[in-house]
């Protein structure tokens, strides 16, 4: 311990001893075990701030909690989500900005004055509502008698319907990891020599050739020599060759003499395995890594080397199988045969016999068989897909079967071969390249994600990472959550019509991408909205008949003072005529809406759709609905099963019943004012953002996303189907990063 903190003990001491100066026992046995905690008093600091920057490269310190981007000043601002029920430090009760007076003039038809002291507080709202008319008259007064005394800068300009949503104002300034264009500067680090791997090889580094004078068996890398050569591949799993112990040497060894004496039984005197032939520097690797489909697509024959019968063939067969690289190892061979370690028999068989002996899920093997057969062509998009799907729920020596990418393995395997000094982290991704028309350049230190972003932007035309980012997973992950293997609503990667672009991806696995129209999520309350309804002559002229009390009123009593019979009539005309405005105001602004300010609003828990009309329009009596539930659009749609296509009215109490239980908490609902369209949705934050992405069954695919400004990343938090037109009234946006 050093001197000053020494120092400081007696004064740590005597203040937690003036702290229990009422039980001197007490302190001065508090004192003593401080100073016997003097060695245990560790000093922890724990980072409660974040340091974000602006589009000025300007940096902001602020504490932990969540952030957003004001769409109008482009400031990092606390996020205040209004909830239905309120329960954090940042969140309100909901509050809206609709018209005041219509807003009076429903209280009022909803109220009845003579309902216990109601009548107090009925006739005080109705003089409020009163003057919102007579404050309206002076104003129109004032702007027909000096329009230029009055700054129209004072009015709300959100008001004013610019036919746009609210645009998200802050792009991605970081640097790429890797990126599509090669004129953008990657920070990957490229590796000696992989600049120099061919795009494809039609033959192998190396082959294990039987040499007749010598009469022994040697690694062959002359390449006029391998061109001439047919050969065998060898197809086999490690733990049916060898097991790691004492022995490990020896097992190798019978294993190679088996295959050996099985290519020379088929009347072939070359073979390819990878025991063998892969090389041993990294060089050497990353090119037979990067060729190994052409080893089997240019092999005359592809012997499967199983284990021994008398585990059981089922046993055998299931072990095979289940090894990543035996899938594309067999659909890229012309020929296949097997045989048992302890018989001689070598048999040949079909991709169809194969998928019945060695797949546990035949309904994805039997479709990639038969695309690969010609018998059951599909698309190409289709049959990656569906290979990438099989691929994955296979293991490797870095993954588990069908488990997600885990933490860097302590073993890698390239087909077989066991490095121990080097991991390739994304295998499977290499494995799955050898079915694409463009292949990427194995690299040590990028993970399966990465990999596969790689993959995908060398084949732009497949653009399966942008169809990605549509996609709503059953599960979200915290990294890369533009990631997806399934589709909540059903979909399949190729059913995805992307709208946006990859530019790269980030060393964090963040996917940056181009081209996308976003726009702001408006949370801590409901903004007034400009809004027309349709055009009727009797609305117009009732709407127009409460502005005209006032003025009547004010008219009788002046005519009062000349001709009191007339002035009497004037005043109780303008009387009645307020009496009865609340029901004439409500009646003019009743009609169907026909345009509205597009607007994104959110609200924390399950609202009501009478809640939203009255906090947006101010509410209105015996009218056309004014929002509607989405049919299709989110995880709680229930379609109508009438004639005309809507949202059922069940999926409101469905919200509730969600937000009540397990996903208590974590229940928001979204309005659309372009579209009047509701949508109850379940994330782990609010989300800021909305992102038009692709499109998919006859409506677009938008991506809610957190800001996350620290980092200066957008992370996924819903996607809902919504109408693809209001993607039209969206900005574009610059570069945005999805992580």
């Amino acid at each position: 311990m050093d001197q000053s903190t020494s120092c400081c003990l007696p004064d740590i001491q005597a203040y937690w001893c003036s702290l229990f100066a009422f039980e001197e026992v007490s302190c001065s046995c508090l004192c003593s075990s401080i100073g016997r905690m003097r060695w245990q008093l560790p000093l922890t600091r724990k980072d409660t701030t974040i340091t974000c920057y602006n589009d000025l490269n300007k940096p902001k310190v602020h504490g932990l909690e969540q952030r957003y981007v004001s769409p109008t000043t482009g400031i990092c601002r606390k996020l205040v989500v209004q909830a239905v029920a309120p329960s954090g430090k940042s969140e309100v009760a909901i509050r809206n900005h609709a018209n005041q007076a219509s807003k009076l003039a429903i209280w009022l038809l909803s109220n009845s004055p003579i309902r216990e002291w109601n009548i107090f507080k009925w006739i005080a709202r109705w003089f409020w509502f009163t003057f919102k008319l007579l404050w309206s008259v002076i104003w129109l007064i004032v702007q027909i008698t000096a329009p230029n005394s009055v700054d129209d800068a004072g009015e709300d300009s959100d008001v004013f319907n610019t036919g746009l949503y609210k645009p998200y104002a802050r792009r991605f300034r970081g640097q790429l990891w890797a990126a599509r264009s090669p004129m953008e500067h990657s920070a990957r680090v490229i590796d000696d020599g992989e600049t120099d791997i061919p795009t494809h090889s039609l033959y192998p580094r190396v082959l294990v050739i039987h040499d007749p004078i010598r009469n022994e068996w040697v690694a062959c890398a002359d390449r006029e020599t391998i061109i001439r050569t047919k050969f065998i591949a060898i197809s086999y799993r490690a733990s049916d060759a060898y097991t790691r112990g004492p022995t490990y040497e020896i097992e190798k060894a019978q294993f190679t003499e088996d295959v050996r004496a099985t290519v020379v039984a088929q009347k072939y005197d070359a073979y390819w395995c990878d025991l063998e032939c892969v090389g041993e520097t990294s060089a050497e690797k990353k090119v037979d890594l990067y060729c190994m489909a052409d080893v089997y697509r240019g092999a005359a024959l592809t012997l499967i080397m199983l284990g021994k019968s008398s585990r059981g063939k089922n046993e055998c067969w299931k072990s095979w199988g289940q090894r990543v690289w035996t899938l594309p190892e067999a659909l890229l061979s012309s020929r296949l045969c097997y045989k048992f370690r302890d018989r001689n028999v070598v048999t040949p068989l079909s991709l169809f016999e194969l998928a019945n002996l060695a797949y546990t899920r035949f309904d994805i093997e039997q479709a990639i068989i038969n695309a690969y057969s010609g018998k059951d062509p599909l698309e190409r998009l289709e049959r990656l897909t569906l290979l990438k799907s099989a691929i994955w729920r296979r293991a490797s020596s870095a993954h588990a079967p069908g488990v997600p990418p885990p933490p860097p393995p302590k073993l890698d395997m390239t087909g077989e071969k066991p490095d121990t000094d080097e991991v390739y982290e994304a295998e499977r991704v290499y494995a799955l390249m050898g079915f694409f028309e463009h292949r990427i350049k194995p690299n040590r230190s990028e993970d399966d994600l990465r990999a596969l972003v790689r993959l995908s932007m060398a084949n732009d035309n497949d653009r399966i990472a942008e169809r990605m980012v549509s996609m709503l997973p059953s599960t979200i992950t915290q990294k890369a959550c533009w990631y997806s293997d399934d589709d909540i609503y059903g979909a399949n990667l190729w059913d995805i019509v992307p709208e946006i672009q990859v530019a790269g991806v980030t060393v964090n696995g963040a996917l940056v991408v181009d081209g996308c129209r976003a726009a702001a999520i408006r949370w801590k309350d409901f903004p007034e909205v400009a809004f027309v309804t349709a055009d009727s002559l009797r609305r117009n002229i009732i709407g127009f008949v409460p502005y005209l009390s006032w003025p009547i009123f004010l008219i009788g009593l002046g005519v009062y003072t000349m001709n009191r019979r007339g002035g009497i009539a004037l005043i109780i005309i303008g009387l009645v005529i307020l009496f009865f405005s609340p029901h004439l105001f409500v009646y003019s602004h009743s009609g169907r809406i026909v345009a509205a300010q597009p607007w994104l609003i959110g609200v924390k828990g399950a609202i009501s759709k009478e809640d939203v009309e009255m906090n947006l329009y101010g509410g209105a009596r015996g009218h056309f609905p004014r929002m509607y539930f989405t049919p299709s659009g989110s995880q709680f749609s229930v379609p109508e099963r009438g004639t005309e296509r809507g949202g059922s009215f069940t999926q409101y109490e469905d919200a509730k019943i969600a937000d009540s239980g397990r996903d208590a908490g974590h229940i928001y609902t979204l309005i659309d004012t372009c579209s009047s369209t509701m949508y109850y949705f379940r994330a782990e934050r609010p989300p800021t953002v909305c992102m038009f992405t692709g499109q998919e069954g006859g409506l677009g695919r938008f991506v809610l996303c957190s800001e996350r400004c620290g980092i200066n990343e957008l992370h996924k938090e819903s996607v809902l189907r919504m109408p693809t037109e209001i993607g039209q009234k969206m900005e574009h946006t610059g570069w945005v990063a999805l992580g």
